[in-house]
């Protein structure tokens, strides 16, 4: 089943891990693997190799993919969060 009860666009509450309570819109949605990338959430350094010999190498903060029965459907108006349920056909 590659469905998840998230799509892109939605605000997402984390619920557990090092950014829980935290609240941010999904960028990305990978359902075959059940992740979704939260901006600005889940942060990880990527070493950016330098292009040229002049321009130095650098360390750039990257999204990286959280599960998605870590996070929970958040409303917008009253910033709480929603139960969601996938029905079955």
């Amino acid at each position: 089943m590659n469905t998840l009860h998230v799509k892109k666009g939605d605000m997402v509450t984390v619920v557990t891990g090092k950014d829980k309570g935290k609240t941010g819109k999904i960028v990305r949605a990978l359902p075959v693997r059940q992740l979704v990338i939260v901006e600005g959430l889940n942060l990880k350094n990527r070493r950016v190799r330098a292009r040229t010999n002049k321009d130095t190498g650098q360390t750039v903060k990257i999204s990286a993919p959280i599960h998605a029965s870590n996070v929970k459907l958040a409303t917008k108006l009253a910033k709480k969060t929603v139960k969601t349920k996938i029905a079955k056909k």
